[in-house]
Formats: structure tokens, sequence, C-alpha cells
């Protein structure tokens, strides 16, 4: 039974994520840019004037709502997760160094797709009973292609529901236990009982935390991102940059070989990575699923922000992936890359080898550190996670629903720490890849109205 749903999802996944899903993804990413003329360029300045802006603006958000930066900071909760630590050595291996390239290049133009899905979703958001502001890929399909329409709404939200469990809560949670099973075996011997027991306090653990973040509302969920986002965000970076100051001497070879490699990547991988495709699904999959561009996910928490601009909290959105792919992303791969580790081309890997870059530059005390640093990205993402499947749901059944949601899936966290998940991490990449497809409907067919929204903005 379990052979044949692997196979399954196997075959779903290479379509989901093969060349039709790439034709797709990047070809409404060149629609948006070409119908917005590339806004993600032609803005890029004043989109960090508009968001680097808001750290210093203190002002409260109004009943229902939260400050524009919580509302980025919630959203890159949930995309600066474990994809930026193992999803990039992943692509990586797989892909070889040119995947990378074909990261940075999804992001360009991820940029201008985020920018799109959030501003709409501000755009065609609506407050619910609790008075709170909801909004979505579902509410920008529904209120934004009207009434018949609403299948197609429908099915994104079904869709959302069953990959937060997943993408969103077990698999990080496995992360989590991960990081620190490996960091306590470092310096001590323990046995497999005492790992399993431990593993069932930090599930607990998480689960008490998240559903006590969760059941406090849009308002603390704001508070909690924006202070655990840029402090996970600033430590990671100084930990690469240290790095990659102390293997500067390998930079320029390893540039050298990411645009190699995007071409040819053969050439770089001593033939274990042979075709140029190969190297491109890798590179664009994972930098989807990095900073989200095309699932529409992170617009949810964008609808929640204090403001009556739509276009300006959309340039959070372009902001959000910078920060994500191509900055984090990039350092992730730098470290792998400078740091000389053996890679298995070819083969399957994770956060153990970006791990592996640092202990291999620092020692294997830094170890905890970045065992430190894959638990804020993994509870960071679950919160985020948790906030989108909610909406989903409450757009299904009300929002009556919202709690005991809430607490199921806080639930989940014990699962995720107690399970060999398996197959769990191909399915909730599956599911992941599935949610792109109406949205990306969407986007597409509200390109006429992203081109009236950029038009009637003034700066």
């Amino acid at each position: 039974m379990l052979q044949t749903i692997e196979r399954i999802n196997s075959a779903v996944n290479g379509f989901v994520w093969g060349i039709p899903a790439m034709v797709c993804i990047i070809g409404v990413g060149l629609y948006l840019s070409f119908r917005t003329r590339f806004i993600q360029f032609r803005k890029f300045g004043y989109t960090f004037k508009v968001t680097l802006g808001k750290l210093f603006h203190k002002k409260g958000a109004s009943d229902g709502a939260v400050t524009p930066f919580q509302a980025v900071c919630t959203a890159l909760a949930s995309t600066v997760g474990t994809g930026n630590i193992a999803g990039v050595a992943g692509a990586i291996a797989l892909g070889g160094p040119g995947a990378v390239f074909w990261m940075w290049c999804s992001a360009l133009l991820g940029m201008c797709t985020k920018f799109s899905e959030v501003t709409l979703a501000v755009h065609f958001r609506e407050k619910n009973e609790k008075g709170d502001w909801v909004g979505g890929p579902m509410y920008y399909i529904k209120n934004g292609l009207g009434p018949r329409f609403k299948w197609l709404a429908c099915i994104y939200a079904i869709l959302g529901v069953l990959t937060v469990f997943g993408t969103g809560n077990a698999t990080q949670v496995n992360t989590i236990t991960t990081a620190i099973d490996t960091a306590v075996l470092s310096y001590v011997s323990a046995s497999d009982g005492f790992i399993q027991t431990m593993n069932l306090i930090i599930g607990i653990v998480i689960a008490v935390l998240v559903a006590m973040i969760l059941l406090g509302g849009i308002k603390r969920i704001g508070q909690v991102t924006e202070r655990l986002v840029p402090f996970m965000a600033l430590f990671y970076i100084i930990l690469a940059m240290g790095v990659i100051s102390l293997n500067i001497r390998h930079v320029p070879a390893v540039l050298a070989s990411i645009f190699e490699g995007a071409f040819t990547p053969s050439a770089v991988t001593g033939g274990a990575v042979g075709t140029f495709f190969l190297s491109m699904k890798n590179g664009v999959s994972r930098g989807i699923f990095s900073n989200e561009a095309g699932l529409g996910t992170g617009s949810i928490a964008h609808a929640a922000a204090d403001t009556s601009v739509a276009v300006d909290q959309g340039y959070f959105g372009i902001f959000e992936v910078f920060m994500d792919t191509i900055l984090i992303c990039t350092m992730t791969a730098l470290v792998i890359l400078c740091s000389g580790v053996p890679i298995g081309f070819g083969a399957a890997a994770g956060a153990e080898l970006t791990i592996s870059g640092f202990t291999s530059t620092y020692g294997s005390w830094v170890s905890i550190f970045t065992a430190v640093a894959l638990c804020c990205f993994a509870l960071s993402t679950i919160i985020g996670w948790g906030l989108y499947g909610t909406r989903c749901i409450e757009f299904l059944f009300g929002s009556k629903v919202n709690k005991p949601f809430m607490v199921v899936y806080s639930a989940v966290a014990i699962l995720g720490a107690t399970v060999d998940l398996g197959l769990l991490w191909g399915v909730a990449d599956t599911f992941n890849g599935l949610m792109s497809i109406p949205n990306l409907i969407a986007l597409f067919l509200l390109g006429g109205t992203m081109v009236k929204l950029v038009r009637t903005h003034t700066v």
C-alpha cells in the first residue's frame, strides 16, 4: 500500500514540478513583469524606501489588522524557513551549482509575481465576522474573478488546508528535532530511548507554544514574528558571512561554477548531473519552495496589513522575495560551495550538507548555533503556515472553526516530533506545487486589474 502511494505521489510530483509547471510559473512571472513594465526593477529603490522605512515606524495598527511591517514579518516567517537551509542544499546536490543561477532567475521574476499577489490580496480583501481583515488567493479569485470562479477559490482553500499540516508543521518539527538530536549527539552519547523521550518533550513544548501564539489572534502573531524574523535572519546572515569571509579566495571560482553549471552542469559535477533541464528544474522548484512566489500563501498575511494603498503593500512582496532568495538562499549556497565540503552530486541532500559547510569552517562547536538557527527558522514557518491554514479553512466553513483548527494544527507538532515522516516530505512537496495551479490561473486572468492598480498608484 505504501509503495503504491509513493508511486502515485512520485508521478504527480513529476508532473507538478515538471516542464508544464516550470513553463506556467516562469510564464506568468514574465507576463506580469511585462504588463507592469518590470516594476520589480523600475521601483527597486522605492521598494526599500517603503519597506525598510517601516522599521522605524512605531505606529500601532487598527483593530483587526497588523502593521505593514508585522505583515511582511508574518509572511517572511513562513518563507524564511528550512527551505533556505535544506532546500538550497538539495537543489545544489541534485542540480549542481548551476541550480543557484536558476534559483536567482525564478526569484527575479518571482518578485513581480509576489508583488501582484500581495497587491491583489489587499485590494480584494474583506472583513470577517470578528472584524479582522482576511484575504489571499481564495478572496481575489472570488472577489476579483466573480462568483462563477468560486469553485477555483474553494480548490485553493482545500489544498491549503491539506498542505499546512505537512509543509507547515510536521516536516518543520521534524527538522527541529533532527537539528537538536544532531547537536546533542555531537557532545554526548545518548540511547535511542532518551532521544525518543526528548523528541516527545520537544513536540509537546512546540505544540503548546504554537497554540498560545495562534490562539492569541492576528495581533499576537504579528508581534511574535516582528521580533523573531529580524533576529533569526540577522543571526544566520552573520554566521554565513563569517564562512564566506574566511573562504573568500574561493568565491570567484564558485561564482564561475554557478554560471557554467547553469548551462553545462556535467562540466562542473563530473557528469553526475548531466542535463540542463535537471539543473533548471531543481533551481526553480527549490526557489519557489523557499520564497513561495506563485503559491499565493504569503499574500494571506499581507492582507491583514493596516494600509489603504494596495500597491504600497505590494512592494513588501518584492522585498520579501529578495531577502529570502537573493540574499539568504545565496548565502547558504556560498556556505556550501565556498567551504569545500564534499557534495554527493546526483544524490538527495538536506540540512546536514549546509551544517557541514559551517562546521568545516568553524568547527563542531557551531553545530549548536546552527541548531538554534534551524529551530528559529522552522518555528517561524509553523506560525506563518498556521495563519494560512486558519484563513483557508475559515474561507470554507466560517470563523467558528478557527480555534478548533488551531488546536488540531498545534497538536500535529507532537506527531512530527515522534514519527518517521518519510513519505510525508514528498506528499507535502506535491501539495505545495498543486496550490500554485489555481493561484497562477487567477494571476493571469487578473493581469488587467494589476495594470490598472499600478497605473493609478502615485509615488
